[in-house]
């Protein structure tokens, strides 16, 4: 399948330690054609940490996609009822993310993203990066599985000896899992 034209939304939060990767799976998709609009939590645009700058992030961003970044609620909002993605991404995803989406809370800008992108049946994808993934969020992660129009980019744990509860998502299976999702299949396997 070729992702050119398709209209991606990649939705960042505050998984800072992904963001390198995550950036370089952003580069494959405007290499790849697609029209990628960002959307950004409220986590993700004002904290900075040790792995960046939270405004670096935000530009860079804009510049790889050629897109202002949709920043607040009301901005995400027209994402479902002007159908505007094809698709979107949670890349990376957090447990706090993760709870939020299992249990219909809509307080960032990312998670109205989400929902009002599902009131169309298109397909989400979820990138998880949580430590928690094997402890209280795993009931969320379950929910999540067995939701409508929902998808995983498998993922498994990073740091079982360090922290045996965390899980990240294998971030360079963002394109086939994309893939899969456009096709309403989850890619396989999904634990690796």
């Amino acid at each position: 399948m070729s992702l050119k034209g398709k209209q991606i939304g990649v939705a960042f939060t505050g998984s800072f330690c992904t963001y390198k990767q995550v950036f370089t799976e952003l580069q494959k998709l405007v290499d790849e054609g697609a029209v990628v609009q960002t959307i950004f939590s409220d986590a993700s645009q004002t904290l900075d940490s040790r792995f960046g700058k939270a405004e670096d992030f935000i530009r860079k961003a804009e510049e790889m996609t050629g897109m202002k970044p949709m920043m607040t609620i009301p901005e995400a909002e027209p994402i479902g009822p002007k159908s505007l993605l094809d698709i979107l991404v949670i890349f990376p995803c957090t447990g706090n993310t993760i709870a939020k989406l299992a249990n219909g809370i809509t307080d960032t800008p990312v998670l109205m993203a989400a929902k009002a992108h599902l009131r169309n049946n298109k397909p989400l994808l979820i990138s998880i990066s949580t430590n928690d993934a094997l402890g209280m969020n795993m009931k969320n992660i379950g929910l999540l599985l067995n939701a409508k129009n929902v998808y995983f980019i498998p993922f498994g744990q990073d740091n079982p000896e360090k922290k045996p509860n965390s899980m990240i998502a294998h971030t360079e299976l963002l394109i086939p899992s994309l893939e899969a999702a456009l096709e309403g299949r989850q890619y396989q396997p999904i634990i690796l």
